[in-house]
């Protein structure tokens, strides 16, 4: 049986190759695609999602727009890794599909309530805000939703954004913090996994090689994020966040996971965002789970197959 699955994210390049592999697999019932402010604004994701919606010849997957700000915060921007419209090189256009009617928290609740308890996954590939807004909606949606499998957080790598913060926590840690407290079941597919699965100049061109337009965009995201990441951090090959949450879902045992606590600190100015990843649990019990290995072969080889397949 196919997976029933929600998207909720903020592209973003790599949410782009996240979006179009989860597009073009023929493992997932895409239910809906839900879009936050995060990497460029909530109007800017909610659109680069359609245009991507429409590159893949998904129209039929509705994408709503939600949270512009966080929870009690500013809002803050990643322009600089995903290019001023969210989309690297590639120039915006406005869709010919619009946005769904209402919001993305709503939307949420209503695809997964309507479904049966722990049947619907929801990947979350920016800040948690609209998962946040729809359990304070809806407290009975914890124990409903399916495995959650979010992108963020940071333990033994240290941050991105801060010496101790991933981009994704840092970005709404009040909605994070509510949503690591709700009792969901949380995949987490931190730095410590995500920094194992590097876009080296082999995989980009293997994906290039392919004849779907899926792939040709997906491709020219490595591209910019590969030249960013040599001038900005001065790595050669840089790391796949989002997609590892698609992956995850496809293919689990491309992952091992460490079942743990995890809490965020939502106080402190020089800590904001970090992840306290506490491993001493009962197994038997945790509702968290921490990415802690990623076969990054494997994950390139899945996202290849996928994007083949696609528009």
């Amino acid at each position: 049986m196919k997976q029933s699955l929600i998207i909720d994210c903020d592209p973003g390049v790599d949410d782009a190759t996240g979006l179009l592999t989860a597009f073009a697999s023929p493992d997932l019932d895409l239910l809906a695609v839900t879009t936050v402010g995060g990497n460029v604004s909530a109007a800017k994701t909610a659109r680069n999602a359609r245009i991507l919606r429409q590159i893949a010849g998904r129209e039929d997957v509705p994408v709503y727009r939600g949270a512009e700000r966080p929870l009690r915060r500013a809002p803050a921007g990643a322009g600089e890794f995903h290019g001023r419209e969210g989309l690297g090189d590639l120039t915006p256009f406005e869709p010919v599909a619009p946005v769904a009617e209402g919001t993305a928290a709503g939307a949420i609740v209503q695809q997964v309530m309507a479904r049966p308890a722990g049947s619907v996954a929801l990947a979350i590939m920016g800040p948690m805000t609209n998962l946040a807004l729809a359990l304070q909606a809806e407290p009975a949606l914890a124990a409903h939703l399916g495995p959650v499998v979010v992108m963020g957080g940071a333990r033994a790598e240290g941050g991105n954004i801060t010496a101790s913060a991933e981009f994704n926590i840092w970005a709404d840690p009040d909605a994070a913090a509510e949503v690591f407290a709700s009792g969901c079941r949380m995949i987490v597919m931190g730095l410590d996994a995500t920094h194992q699965v590097r876009a080296t100049e082999e995989r980009i061109a293997k994906i290039e090689a392919l004849p779907t337009a899926s792939a040709r965009t997906a491709a020219a995201m490595l591209r910019f994020s590969q030249r960013v990441e040599r001038q900005i951090v001065g790595w050669d090959a840089g790391p796949l966040h989002d997609p590892c949450t698609v992956a995850w879902l496809l293919k689990p045992e491309l992952f091992e996971l460490a079942p743990c606590r995890i809490a965020v600190e939502t106080e402190s100015a020089l800590t904001r965002g970090h992840t306290a990843v506490e491993f001493r649990v009962d197994a038997a019990t945790a509702n968290h789970f921490w990415a802690t290995k990623a076969d990054a072969a494997g994950i390139f080889a899945l996202i290849t197959q996928c994007l083949g397949e696609g528009a």
